[in-house]
């Protein structure tokens, strides 16, 4: 028979851990109780793990004033199937709507966190204004919706791409630098209309009187991801899982400050309570790592299966643009100012991620 707390929350393993591992952060976690929470996007990885932390806060610390979770979505079908058990208990409400068209709620929200975007770089080809929309139009109707609902915090999940194509010649970029994105190319679809969306923040801001923030995301990674994504560390854990040589359709040498999804989202919460309003806070690992070097990481954890790397002259996927940035390192002397740190090594991370896929038991700890 399953424990009561299994059945409270049942979840992939994983993912439970790191939830729990979230909330065993010391942060202002009762200030949430009996708040109104709006989160966009709300089938998308990030999301889900904002969600499901929410909802474990409800079980254990606020039965008397549970939060009320607002998600909002495109595919009812498929939040039904992730938040099932959630959406019987009352306290999360699934809400059905394009984030690109106009919303509109009666009551009164208390935060609103808008992460709905196509952050995988497989759309910027194919649907380059899908991707721009939901970065803009979206950005301006949630905006809206803040001002008429009174809302306190406003979080706007955007990218490190704003910095635009680096050269990697660059170090400890901090928020204050303005970037260099080509607006006549095509994938800064993407970079630039996230750019739009954070001067969209702090102008609705400064105008109506609310509490805005920013989040630049480096490449956060972890169980949930769906391993058709596009991004090229998906396609490495697809390698892995199916025990499969990893191909580089590149030399490799680009650099990506690879970030676990719990680091990520104990960032994301400790700019909610405690950000300076109108700032943005880059979210990032304090190391970058080599494309090529990955691929070698995530041989190198399974030996047993005796993978390797290889050069491939396979054609890219259609619609793929790919990223002309070598990388630089994100500062994050800023966000760390705040108590945050960076506490899941990337061997560690992605073995959670591979074995989360595979229904395996969760890694020792330290691995």
């Amino acid at each position: 028979m399953k424990s009561k707390e299994v059945v409270q929350m049942e979840i992939n393993p994983i993912i439970y851990e790191d939830i729990q591992a979230v909330l065993s952060e010391k942060m202002e976690w009762s200030s949430l109780k009996g708040k109104t929470i709006l989160i966009t996007g709300a089938n998308g990885f990030i999301s889900t793990y904002v969600i499901y932390t929410l909802l474990r806060l409800n079980m254990t610390n606020f039965q008397s004033a549970p939060m009320t979770i607002f998600a909002l979505v495109r595919n009812r079908e498929k939040a039904n199937k992730k938040f099932s058990q959630f959406i019987q208990k009352g306290h999360l409400r699934i809400i059905v709507s394009d984030v690109s068209e106009p919303i509109s709620l009666d009551e009164k929200i208390d935060i609103i966190i808008h992460a709905a975007s196509q952050a995988s770089p497989k759309y910027y080809g194919v649907d380059p204004v899908g991707t721009l929309k939901a970065n803009t139009l979206g950005t301006a109707n949630m905006l809206d919706l803040a001002r008429k609902v009174d809302v306190d915090r406003f979080i706007y999940l955007s990218t490190g791409s704003v910095y635009g194509v680096l050269d990697g010649n660059l170090c400890n970029i901090a928020e204050s630098y303005t970037g260099n994105v080509d607006i006549t190319d095509v994938r800064s679809c993407y970079g630039e209309s996230k750019r739009m969306g954070e001067n969209m923040c702090v102008c609705w801001a400064h105008q109506y009187g609310f509490h805005v923030n920013m989040l630049r995301l480096a490449h956060t990674y972890g169980p949930g991801i769906e391993l058709d994504d596009g991004r090229v560390f998906s396609d490495f854990v697809k390698n892995i899982i199916h025990n499969e040589d990893i191909s580089l359709n590149s030399d490799g040498r680009a650099k990506r400050c690879f970030l676990y999804i719990t680091d990520m989202i104990t960032g994301l919460f400790a700019v909610l309570f405690n950000g300076k309003n109108g700032h943005a806070y880059n979210i990032a690992a304090d190391t970058e790592t080599e494309i090529r070097e990955l691929a070698k990481i995530l041989c190198g954890l399974y030996p047993e299966k005796k993978l390797s790397v290889k050069l491939n002259e396979a054609t890219i996927p259609v619609g793929y643009i790919r990223s002309m940035s070598a990388g630089a390192t994100l500062s994050t002397e800023k966000l760390k100012k705040l108590g945050w740190r960076q506490k899941v090594p990337i061997e560690q991370g992605f073995r959670r991620m591979i074995e989360s896929y595979c229904n395996l038991p969760s890694p020792p700890e330290g691995i």
